[in-house]
């Protein structure tokens, strides 16, 4: 594929029988925004068999992560998640994406809602410090079924704390909120139930949803995307579309793979 470099598979970490991540070199001539997605892929009875898939990596950083879930019939992860250290993995040239944090009018609060490996790209939005310099508080919270599929704690809570040069701004304004559907938690519930209740502002103890102060990025499943982004508009808040840069924006690229 022309359009695409062949990288080296450095490590992989199956978090559970459901999800994985794949870490490979990076090409020094790609070039990404935090947020975005790149179609990535193996060669497949001599063909380039690609998928979407969020960088979970940042910019700044010199390899590049992406997050997956396992389809045991997907035609892709089907292949992607037997895949080793040494192998290749293709990476198309031209990353692209919607869930882009200036893409929406200023604001006080960025609210990253993601459920599963909706989480992906807003691993690489919170190692933004760009995003720290532009918001009062950036919210990420992480819908998922179970609790093992909570995945990235340690990253989130420990490592980006004790970054060299943006961990004092995580310390202060990044508000990690889980939150799980089908087994007992401290934070139990559908995202859209949390935040229509005002359960998810009360814990987090940020003031209820205002037009003009709190911002939205939204990632993962069809039907998540779809609840939120309606209860969000019938609060008031609009899509940003292309241009015409409003209060919240979707990421749609994602299919099972």
């Amino acid at each position: 594929m022309a359009e695409a470099h062949t990288e080296t598979v450095t490590e992989v970490h199956h978090w559970s029988d459901r999800l994985f991540t794949i870490r490979t070199t990076r090409d020094p001539a790609l070039r990404f925004r935090n947020g975005e997605f790149a179609m990535i892929g193996i060669e497949v009875d001599g063909k380039p068999l690609m998928r979407a898939y969020s960088m979970a990596s940042s910019n700044h950083e010199d390899y590049l992560e992406f997050y997956s879930i396992k389809v045991q019939d997907g035609p892709l992860t089907s292949r992607l998640q037997h895949i080793k250290v040494g192998d290749k993995l293709m990476v198309s040239k031209k990353p692209t994406g919607t869930l882009l944090w200036d893409h929406m009018r200023p604001g006080k609060h960025l609210y990253l809602l993601s459920t599963g490996t909706g989480l992906a790209p807003f691993l690489s939005i919170i190692k933004d410090p760009d995003v720290y310099e532009n918001f009062e508080k950036v919210i990420l919270v992480h819908g998922c079924r179970f609790i093992n599929e909570l995945t990235y704690q340690e990253l989130i809570t420990h490592e980006l704390q004790n970054n060299e040069y943006f961990g004092d701004e995580v310390k202060q304004k990044l508000i990690y909120y889980p939150a799980v559907t089908r087994e007992p938690f401290k934070n139990f519930g559908r995202i859209n139930k949390l935040i229509e209740d005002g359960t998810l502002m009360r814990d987090i103890g940020l003031p209820q949803l205002s037009k003009e102060d709190d911002r939205f990025m939204l990632c993962g499943s069809p039907a998540m995307l779809k609840s939120i982004g309606a209860m969000l508009k019938e609060m008031g808040f609009e899509e940003t579309r292309k241009s015409d840069f409003r209060e919240f924006v979707v990421e749609r690229a994602f299919v099972e793979k």
